[in-house]
């Protein structure tokens, strides 16, 4: 029987999301974020505006206890009008 995943939790794992530049990404995406990582901790977010700055590139590492966990988490940022990727 072949693993439904081949990562270990929990684990640190890092998600990058990328969107359109505007006030309220970041604090947005840190908000879905803890909904569904309780213990990420916001001051962590890595940060970086594309070369012309018109979209920004979002890192949050989590400690990820589950594929279900990670399953969500991508569901809800991939659904939000503001993200173009989630990696």
């Amino acid at each position: 029987m072949a693993a439904e995943t081949l990562l270990e939790f929990p684990c640190d794992f890092p998600l990058k999301i990328m969107g359109e530049r505007r006030d309220e990404f970041v604090q947005t995406m840190v908000a879905v974020v803890q909904r569904h990582a309780t213990d990420f901790a916001a001051e962590t977010v890595e940060m970086r505006a594309s070369r012309g700055g018109r979209y920004l590139a979002v890192t949050c590492t989590i400690r990820a206890t589950s594929k279900a966990q990670l399953d969500a988490l991508y569901r809800e940022l991939s659904a939000h009008p503001w993200v173009k990727v989630v990696l």
